[in-house]
């Protein structure tokens, strides 16, 4: 295959991405990708987009605004609205691209990406198959039913008065993505976040250890479960490990169950959520999974 580096417009920003391009003619049925909290191209979505181009796709996989080497301010926040706006127009640059069959457009979420996918293609009929692979399934309802209301309140407390202060400083306050026991607090705690981004598993120049202090009230207020209501009838796969601390198995069966049909959920006997982030033992089936899926509803010529 052929791979360029590309980049778009999203909302004025530019964005950065890597096109895959099979060598044989097309047009191509197309994939666009999302993928974790924090992750950049060159990670995690980059090998599921290597992988499923091979099999005859053109994929895009690029980086959001403010990661990577895209574009926005601030640097490192995860902007919950903005990430769809990015989709949309990842989408209308794939479908432009002369290798591609506009026609048939997918999209494949991994971890918060996963959670992402489903929203963005249950209000976008471009996309014609989704798939979420270890998906993030973010909710409100859920994230305030676990820490309980007042854990809950207090929290959107503590960020809408950090808010109020940069506010009013200028000066944004940026936590660690992953514990490196370095004193600062940390969003994505425990030691298998940093198992995957600390160590060469992970390691890219476009990836820092970051991540602003309000990318956590943006994913406690984000609600991306709901587009399970509203997915059917674009066809949505789920991928998931049965093991998994970090986005549920429960949290992947609920968004199943209230999704309508065409949808399959496949479990995958994984020991850890990054299982599915680059150990060919799990990303193998998982990608066997995603082609025959798109396979069924994004057929190559």
């Amino acid at each position: 295959m052929q791979t360029r580096d590309v980049s778009f417009v999203s909302d004025g920003i530019t964005l950065a991405g890597q096109l895959r391009v099979p060598e044989h003619r097309g047009p191509h049925p197309g994939v666009v990708f999302t993928g974790p909290l924090s992750g950049v191209k060159e990670q995690v979505t980059g090998l599921y987009a290597e992988k499923i181009a091979a099999a005859g796709y053109v994929t895009l996989s690029f980086d959001h605004r403010n990661f990577g080497a895209s574009g926005g301010t601030p640097r490192q926040h995860e902007d919950a609205a903005g990430k769809l706006h990015d989709l949309r127009d990842a989408v209308s640059f794939l479908a432009g691209q002369p290798e591609v069959d506009p026609a048939q457009i997918g999209c494949c979420g991994i971890c918060l990406g996963g959670g992402y996918a489903l929203r963005f293609a249950a209000f976008d009929p471009r996309i014609r198959a989704v798939a979420g692979i270890a998906g993030g399934y973010n909710s409100p309802q859920a994230m305030r039913d676990a820490m309980g209301t007042g854990r809950y309140r207090a929290q959107l407390a503590m960020f809408t008065e950090l808010a109020g202060r940069q506010q009013a400083t200028g000066d944004v306050e940026y936590w660690a993505a992953v514990d490196v026991h370095d004193g600062r607090p940390v969003v994505m705690g425990g030691q298998e976040p940093a198992d995957y981004y600390s160590s060469p598993r992970g390691a890219c120049r476009g990836w820092a250890n970051q991540l602003t202090a309000l990318s956590v009230l943006e994913l406690i207020t984000i609600d991306l479960a709901v587009g399970a209501d509203l997915i059917s009838p674009t066809p949505l796969l789920i991928v998931h490990g049965r093991e998994d601390e970090y986005t549920t198995p429960r949290q992947a069966a609920a968004v199943f169950d209230r999704a309508g049909d065409p949808k399959k959920l496949v479990w995958l006997d994984t020991s850890c959520h990054i299982d599915l982030y680059d150990v060919p033992r799990y990303v193998g089936p998982a990608v066997d999974e995603a082609l025959a899926w798109f396979y069924s509803h994004l057929r190559p010529r």
